[in-house]
């Protein structure tokens, strides 16, 4: 299992910027970040594979959100920026420790942390 810790969620308003930060406790093959709003179901954001940096990115942040990573601190990071009235959700980092395919699928995740909200407001 990969503990994972996420921070930096909070309010802004609309055409702000957030960071959120997950913390890592383990080796991972690959990293994404989720958010769901109340009555949603779960929404793939961004993913990155740890080893190549390669990211994908859902076509409503494209442009607007940057995922990355400090693997000397285990920690993945999502920029948020020109933040928009609908990105308010809780926002999950997640991720799949060995070898697999890295959908922005929330199935295809093994560990997850707890949550961090975003509000945006207008």
């Amino acid at each position: 299992q990969v503990q994972l810790v996420e921070s930096g969620g909070g309010s802004v308003q609309a055409g702000g910027s957030l960071r959120l930060s997950c913390a890592a406790s383990g080796n991972t093959y690959c990293m994404a970040w989720f958010r769901q709003a109340p009555g949603k179901e779960r929404e793939g954001v961004a993913r990155i594979y740890t080893g190549s940096g390669n990211a994908r990115y859902s076509d409503s942040v494209k442009g607007r959100f940057t995922i990355s990573q400090d693997n000397a601190k285990s920690t993945l990071y999502l920029q948020m920026n020109s933040l928009k009235p609908e990105d308010p959700a809780m926002y999950y980092c997640a991720a799949i420790r060995s070898t697999g395919y890295c959908p922005l699928v929330p199935t295809n995740y093994q560990n997850w942390g707890q949550g961090t909200q975003v509000t945006v407001s207008s």
